[in-house]
């Protein structure tokens, strides 16, 4: 979107020979455009207050934002002339209102130095302006759109019982029933999204609870991204749209994709697996950035318990004790495999495992008992549900 709206405001400072600048209904800075001119008086007169304050701050003040629309920009249709104020340092403006389906949507300013007549109807340039504003317009009402579906999207995966129930018949209504759907977690060391950061779009920021834990996590914002799919097997679009979220997100920060469903109704344990997902991409370097449901192996057992066994409860207390115990679970029990992958000696090995029988009075040369405890393991690694 963002290089959608910079291209239109390139094109129509090219078009009327001015700086411009646009902005949505809020007046928060969208692209603006310097029109580059070799005389330096039209270059100082051609920034003003306002203008500088926008670029700079990324948006007008409150006391701007009354000021021009008193002047009826709101309800304006077609190109409009602002007027000067010199008392104030303000420039005469042309503006160019940004709509879409019956609705404005944004401004797009030109400080023209009045050169332009908005009321020209035979100027080309004009013309050719106004039809970009318009463009810009229907970009913007898909934003307002997507940021729709992500209100709908936060209520159907955290709401209350009939608050879900109603954004999935809200989800369904937009989207179509039965229409293949993914979701796509993305989970930021310890929630640290960049300050400006947006969403992509059709998305959800679901807060954290704010009580968990450097490993398994929980206590920062997640973000959920809605994919709709052609087919309920290709799952690309969503792995397309992880990747392209995590360039621009800290690095660590983990993706997961889930599975697909047909309709809303499903989407809460397709968020579920995306977590999951999400949380192992951060985990296993070789499932990492973006990290499949469908590719989980055992790491979907393990999410699929509700919390680890009680029995490994006291393992769990001992970091050092678990971490061999999973080294050697993964090592499929073999002593030599986890004493090379930890770096200590087969004999401190045997100690330690000696220490988890003791600790907890589980036997990992039993199976039924070895995939209590990895599962277990892994699960405490996990987020809670």
């Amino acid at each position: 979107m963002r290089n959608d709206l910079q291209d239109v405001v390139d094109e129509v400072s090219r078009l009327l020979g001015a700086p411009a600048t646009l902005e949505d209904v809020d007046f928060t800075l969208l692209a603006f455009c310097a029109h580059p001119t070799d005389d330096a008086d039209d270059a100082t007169a051609a920034m003003d207050a306002v203008r500088a304050r926008s670029i700079l701050g990324r948006g007008s003040t409150p006391a701007t934002r009354r000021w021009f629309e008193d002047l009826g920009i709101a309800r304006a249709e077609r190109p409009l002339r602002t007027p000067a104020d010199p008392a104030a340092g303000v420039l005469t403006r042309l503006l160019l209102p940004v709509r879409a389906d019956g609705r404005t949507r944004g401004y797009l300013w030109l400080l023209d130095g009045g050169r332009t007549d908005p009321d020209d109807d035979t100027d080309p340039a004009l013309a050719a302006a106004v039809a970009l504003a318009a463009r810009a317009g229907r970009v913007l009402a898909e934003r307002d759109e997507d940021g729709d579906l992500g209100t709908a999207l936060a209520a159907v995966l955290t709401g209350p019982g009939p608050a879900r129930e109603r954004a999935a018949r809200a989800l369904a209504d937009r989207l179509g029933d039965g229409v293949p759907l993914a979701l796509v977690a993305l989970r930021p060391p310890r929630g640290a999204l960049p300050p400006g950061w947006r969403p992509p779009p059709s998305s959800a920021v679901l807060p954290g609870d704010g009580d968990g834990d450097q490993d398994g996590g929980g206590d920062g914002d997640e973000v959920a991204v809605l994919v709709r799919l052609a087919r309920t097997a290709d799952l690309r679009p969503a792995g397309a749209a992880a990747a392209a979220a995590l360039t621009r997100l800290p690095a660590g920060t983990g993706a997961g994709v889930s599975g697909a469903t047909s309709g809303a109704g499903g989407l809460p344990g397709c968020w579920a697996q995306a977590r999951a997902a999400a949380a192992v991409a951060g985990l296993v370097p070789r499932l990492a950035p973006v990290a499949q449901w469908a590719e989980l192996g055992g790491w979907r057992t393990a999410a699929a318990l509700a919390a680890p066994d009680p029995a490994v409860a006291p393992l769990l207390a001992e970091p050092l004790l678990a971490a061999t115990a999973e080294a050697y679970l993964d090592a499929a029990g073999s002593v030599a495999r986890t004493a090379a992958a930890l770096g200590i000696h087969r004999q401190t090995l045997y100690y330690r495992l000696g220490r988890v029988t003791a600790l907890t009075g589980l036997d990992l040369a039993d199976g039924d008992t070895r995939l209590l405890v990895h599962a277990s393991l892994r699960r405490a690694r996990l987020p809670r549900p």
